[in-house]
């Protein structure tokens, strides 16, 4: 029999941060399509770009490069709670035996006003592995998955420009 180690994922997706980053956004962990194209919310129907667009009041960033560069152009860190743990496909529900990332690395090197996180699980997860290191509370935004579905666009957009005030 296999044990779940056996089945143990690694995040191999690196963070985007620089100094002038104020605002964490944190994720649970890259889904399938994220961790095939090496680069955050890959998913098609995932809301998470379009979201960023609109608050921001920019273009839809097409390519990996302009996501980084809107990102860090309006001083938003972007990387998830969780650097290895056993997940089913991209159900956020199935994470087990999770290891955190080490969220200093961005700390060290950037003033970060305030931590949020995308979902009811990136939220717990950061409250049970990282609220103590970081001892900054995090403000919980919803998913941007499309399985999230009682958020539209819009309402996503409304929640979602919270983070607005402390850039």
């Amino acid at each position: 029999m296999q044990s779940s180690e056996d089945n143990r994922l690694f995040h191999k997706v690196p963070p985007i941060y620089d100094a002038h980053s104020r605002v964490l956004i944190l994720g649970t962990f890259p889904s399938p399509k994220s961790r095939e194209a090496s680069f955050f919310y890959s998913h098609p129907s995932n809301r998470f770009w379009p979201v960023m667009a609109r608050i921001f009041g920019v273009e839809l960033p097409q390519t990996v490069r302009d996501k980084r560069k809107l990102l860090l152009d309006k001083n938003v860190a972007l990387w998830d709670v969780v650097a290895s743990c056993t997940i089913e496909n991209a159900k956020d529900s199935s994470i087990r035996n999770c290891e955190p990332h080490d969220l200093s690395i961005i700390f060290s090197v950037a003033d970060i006003a305030a931590v949020f996180t995308t979902g009811a699980k990136a939220y717990q997860l950061y409250n049970r592995l990282c609220l103590k290191s970081t001892n900054m509370p995090a403000i919980a935004l919803p998913s941007t998955s499309a399985a999230n579905a009682k958020f539209s666009l819009d309402q996503l957009v409304d929640k979602y420009s919270a983070i607005l005030q402390y850039l």
